[in-house]
């Protein structure tokens, strides 16, 4: 019960802006995967998935990797905007 109530109060904690870190964080470690040497191997390229499945899990996660490599130069700006908040509020 105390775990719980632990847990409960670190939520409650957590704010809407460390929620917003926490997916940009999320979406820095997506935009980093290499498809040459990490997701290829594993077979997760745009080029193996079929027409059907794309609606898949798995057709869904390749999507939203490579819209977040796509989308490195906004990141590279929303990186550089949370860092000059954090440094001048604290």
């Amino acid at each position: 019960m105390l775990l719980i109530t632990i847990k409960f109060s670190l939520l409650q904690k957590m704010g809407f802006w460390t929620f917003l870190e926490g997916l940009l964080l999320f979406a820095n470690a997506l935009a980093i995967l290499n498809e040459d040497r990490f997701l290829a191997p594993r077979g997760w390229t745009l080029a193996e998935l079929q027409g059907g499945r794309r609606n898949s899990i798995k057709g869904q996660i390749i999507g939203l990797i490579h819209a977040c490599q796509f989308m490195r130069l906004p990141l590279i700006i929303l990186n550089i905007i949370i860092i000059l908040v954090k440094l001048f509020s604290g």
